[in-house]
């Protein structure tokens, strides 16, 4: 069975009985068929021309997000999601950005780079706070288990609730958290409509896709304070361009994007293809297979 896999040091490593790796780096791969794909740090043209190997059965995206390949995965190529390489340092960066932005850790690092010694800010904590966690699957059962500890209740509700369910745990959230994945019906999900819905002085997490939220209506909901404030790995566009207003908001704070990445990521990445590969040659169905409409 011949496999592409990206060439780094730690995929070079591998050895598994029976596969016989081919390595693409960011914009080139070697020519000829392909039975499997490990599909990471490929650039978007690489991985359309990768998608249209000859002979290709299998795909296993490494990444949190599915939709990049589902969109261009040819018929008949079963599609692998590695969630589990991301779930779980996902919901740690979730729950760390809930706690600084509770503990107003943010605007001390504001007032450190000022040098003000500021002792007034309105400080809180998780406890007795509602959480609602819109897009409850693996990430979300995690994430419900570290900020039980914390004092939070937790609600979970997916993009399928029903509406009037959906809007009656909205009305009493404290904290929204969004992981829902980018498809037609979640673009745009969170409006100005849903926005009002929040009680006056509720956060906003999002992990899931930029898209999710309408960023002209959270930006009106910030600045005329009906918002507590945003913590946000995503964004709407992304990068974030230099000088958009959402930069200059005290009360948000911004990751680029990073929520999944660890110092391990690599090893972890490289580990999970081995154990996924042995499982292929040994004629078993490794987990994390995509059903068709499924989506993370």
């Amino acid at each position: 069975m011949r496999v592409l896999v990206p060439d780094l040091s730690e995929f070079r490593e591998l050895r598994v009985e029976g596969v016989e790796l081919g390595f693409f780096s960011r914009d080139e791969a070697p020519p000829g068929n392909a039975d499997g794909l490990v599909l990471w740090f490929a650039s978007p043209g690489l991985r359309r021309e990768l998608l249209g190997r000859p002979g290709l059965r299998w795909v296993l995206t490494l990444t949190a997000g599915i939709e990049h390949v589902t969109r261009e995965l040819p018929p008949g190529v079963t599609l692998y999601n590695a969630h589990r390489l991301h779930d779980r340092a996902v919901a740690v960066h979730t729950a760390a950005g809930m706690l600084t932005a509770a503990r107003g850790l943010h605007r001390f690092r504001d007032a450190q780079r000022a040098g003000r010694w500021e002792t007034t800010m309105d400080l809180g904590t998780l406890d007795g706070k509602q959480v609602v966690i819109w897009g409850y699957g693996h990430i979300g059962k995690i994430l419900e288990e570290l900020l039980t500890p914390f004092g939070a209740r937790v609600t979970g509700i997916r993009s399928r609730t029903p509406e009037d369910e959906r809007d009656a745990a909205l009305s009493e959230a404290d904290w929204v958290v969004l992981l829902l994945p980018s498809t037609p019906e979640t673009k745009g999900i969170v409006n100005a409509e849903v926005l009002a819905r929040l009680g006056p002085g509720a956060w906003i997490s999002n992990q899931g896709r930029g898209n999710l939220i309408d960023t002209d209506a959270l930006l009106a909901a910030l600045t005329s304070g009906h918002l507590g404030g945003a913590v946000l790995d995503v964004t709407d566009p992304e990068p974030l361009p230099e000088g958009h207003p959402l930069w200059a908001q005290e009360n948000v704070i911004i990751t680029p994007h990073i929520a999944s990445t660890t110092a391990d990521l690599v090893a972890r990445g490289a580990e999970y293809t081995r154990a996924f590969l042995s499982e292929m040659t040994a004629g078993r169905e490794p987990e994390g297979r995509v059903e068709a409409g499924q989506a993370y």
